[in-house]
């Protein structure tokens, strides 16, 4: 369905005066339908009204744009009309005078009497037929703003904008202005966008409740439906089942952003140096075909144009010897499993937690799950066959690999099982086998398949001693795969160094996805001292089509491993929400009642957005929406609870209040 209103991917950022930015609004996206009323709420500083006033055509978004009917909104204009909170309305002309001058204005072509009639009918409407020829001075508070609605709906606009119209009002007169502006919204069917600090007031008259996290860099942070029917009154408000829930969510958040609010000046200030704080790096990496972006970053010289004079790529044995090098500082940053900073941050499996960030997203896809080829010889060939063959041999339980508890390569594994019915934890066996002793292990029969990268898929169909029953996208079609990790400490102590790394490597990422060099790099990434694998079977979904079995039946998969196309790179949120979700759904971490501060804090976009504005690029993040999964369960990332709770096969989930410094239990 096409939106009515679309805020596109909308930022506004403010020049300051010592050549700095302050970025005011990143990436606001939001669709509206007719007739639907939406308020906005959120602290003080948050940017609400100014979204407001490029909605309304008073001011222009630095990127993005809004569009109003399939219109492009580049001014003010009659179809938008603006309620403000002070009531603007002229002191010389009466409560009559002040409402044709707005008709007039609008209405200049029909005769008087039309004219007239339109005025008479809204003075009427806000009930204020006796202080008609009263001026302003004359008026209470709550008169004064009905003048200002009547003025604005006397045009009769598409759109009715409010900022805060009640705010000023006492708490009487208020109530009675709302529920005045409700009937007469759903009289008239009026789209309306409306500011507003007040909990109640968005409960009582909003479809959706649009909550903007703090300023700078303010995002769009969660969104309420209000499932309360209309028409509504304060008291069937209240008395709904979900008013008490919808308004601890409202206050929890606004709680959340008080609080992220006392550590953002800490990291407001991203970038204000000319020089690099560190030109030395080691960083650690796996020995896959998605290491290649760190390869390429180094091999083709992009490091050193950015500053990063000296980097050495460390070849790591496991991804947990990755994870004890970045938190004991003997790597400065490392590709990590997507999933590691969270698990990190959160201290998994009872361990410390260790603040860890992301500002880039380096691969997408590139994984596999891979059976044996005895269970091929059985007839597996999806996974409701493996189930069959589980069933029916109880006596053996089957042995899958994982390369890390941490890993997506679990939560993918796990989630592929689960949507055929089939336990993780009961009906089969998980172990962790690194990366590169997959092959050897399968060929041992200490494991039945196992879940990895390339090109230790390919490696066992080319050797005949297993087939792909399925990849990464058909399970979850925009995967996330590897990041680049840091330690916070690390980030917040040489900022300048991580902003010159990410555009490094978001630059050796789009060298990566020009097909024109794969077979370039394909030799880099196969030399000893990175990944040393075969280039025949290497090559395999990189360069070539994907072989999913021994007979070399083949299909060819151009985004099979993808490093910059399609918004790749951007640490998106609702990816991380995702990880997060699944993590707490196999008790691998509890669910943080918090998860907004948490993934805002682990998942650096101010980072990312920075250096691809250094870069030139509009580093977008991507859209915020709910998206499909093989099964057809849909996720939500406004919902991450109850998504979660209506999973049909998972362990206990535990909910708590996260400190990302010292994890203490809230409620479980």
């Amino acid at each position: 369905m096409t939106a009515f209103l679309e805020i596109d991917h909308v930022d506004r950022v403010f020049s300051l005066p010592d050549g700095n930015r302050y970025i005011a609004l990143k990436n606001i996206h939001l669709k509206i339908q007719q007739g639907e009323f939406v308020c906005l709420l959120g602290h003080s500083g948050c940017g609400k009204s100014t979204l407001l006033n490029i909605v309304a055509g008073l001011d222009r978004p630095t990127q993005g744009g809004i569009i109003l009917e399939n219109r492009e909104v580049k001014e003010p204009g009659p179809d938008r009309m603006v309620v403000f909170q002070n009531y603007s309305l002229l002191p010389w002309k009466t409560v009559r005078e002040n409402i044709t001058l707005a008709v007039e204005q609008v209405y200049g072509n029909q005769s008087a009497r039309e004219r007239k009639a339109i005025v008479e009918e809204h003075i009427n409407m806000v009930n204020l037929r006796h202080a008609a020829d009263k001026y302003p001075a004359e008026l209470s508070g709550g008169m004064k703003q009905r003048v200002a609605i009547a003025r604005a709906l006397a045009i009769r606009p598409k759109l009715l904008l409010l900022d805060e119209p009640f705010g000023a009002l006492d708490a009487l007169t208020r109530g009675s202005l709302q529920e005045q502006l409700m009937k007469i919204c759903q009289e008239h069917k009026l789209t309306c966008l409306m500011v507003t600090h007040d909990a109640d007031e968005a409960l009582l008259l909003a479809d959706r409740i649009v909550m903007l996290t703090n300023g700078p860099q303010s995002h769009i942070g969660q969104i309420l439906t209000v499932p309360i029917p209309r028409p509504r009154n304060r008291l069937d408000v209240v008395n709904h089942p979900s008013y008490y829930k919808l308004r601890g969510e409202i206050v929890y958040f606004l709680n959340q952003q008080k609080k992220a609010k006392k550590r953002q000046s800490k990291t407001t200030a991203i970038i204000a140096k000319n020089g690099l704080e560190k030109v030395n790096l080691n960083i650690g990496f796996m020995p896959l075909t998605d290491c290649a972006p760190l390869v390429v970053a180094k091999e083709k010289g992009f490091f050193a144009k950015h500053g990063l004079t000296e980097v050495n790529l460390l070849r790591e044995p496991s991804w947990k010897a990755i994870a004890q090098g970045v938190a004991s500082g003997r790597l400065d940053a490392a590709q990590m499993l997507a999933s590691m900073p969270l698990a990190l941050s959160l201290g998994m499996e009872d361990q410390a937690p260790i603040p860890t960030v992301t500002a880039l997203t380096l691969s997408r896809h590139g994984n596999a799950i891979t059976l044996s080829r005895q269970l091929y010889d059985k007839g597996v060939r999806t996974l409701a066959d493996f189930k069959r063959i589980i069933t029916q041999n109880r006596d053996k339980l089957y042995t899958l690999g994982m390369v890390n508890p941490a890993s997506v390569h679990n939560l993918m594994l796990r989630y592929w099982l689960a949507s055929g019915g089939i336990d993780p934890d009961v009906d089969v066996k998980l172990i962790v086998v690194p990366p590169v002793e997959m092959v050897a292990n399968l060929k041992a029969g200490y494991i039945d398949g196992y879940c990895v990268g390339e090109p230790w898929n390919s490696q066992s169909v080319a050797e005949e001693l297993g087939f792909v029953i399925a990849t990464d996208s058909e399970i979850w079609q925009s995967h996330v795969e590897k990041v680049l990790g840091v330690k916070e400490d690390w980030a917040n102590q040489y900022p300048a160094t991580h902003i010159a790394l990410v555009k490094a490597l978001i630059e050796a990422c789009e060298y990566c996805d020009d097909f024109r060099h794969r077979e370039e790099i394909l030799d880099l990434i196969c030399q000893p001292n990175y990944v040393g694998s075969d280039p025949n079977y290497t090559r395999l979904g990189f360069v070539d089509p994907y072989h999913y079995r021994t007979d070399k039946s083949s299909q060819p998969l151009s985004t099979y491993n993808e490093f910059y196309l399609n918004q790749t790179n951007c640490p998106s949120r609702v990816d991380g929400l995702w990880i997060l979700v699944q993590m707490a759904r196999w008790g691998l971490v509890p669910f943080p009642r918090n998860w907004i501060e948490v993934i805002d804090r682990v998942r650096r976009i101010d980072v990312y957005s920075e250096a691809t504005a250094q870069l030139n690029l509009p580093g977008l993040e991507p859209d915020r929406t709910s998206f499909k999964l093989s099964d057809g369960t849909i996720f939500s990332p406004d919902n991450p609870l109850e998504y979660l709770q209506g999973l049909k096969i998972k362990r206990d989930i535990r909910v708590q209040e996260i400190d990302l410094d010292s994890v203490t239990t809230e409620a479980a």
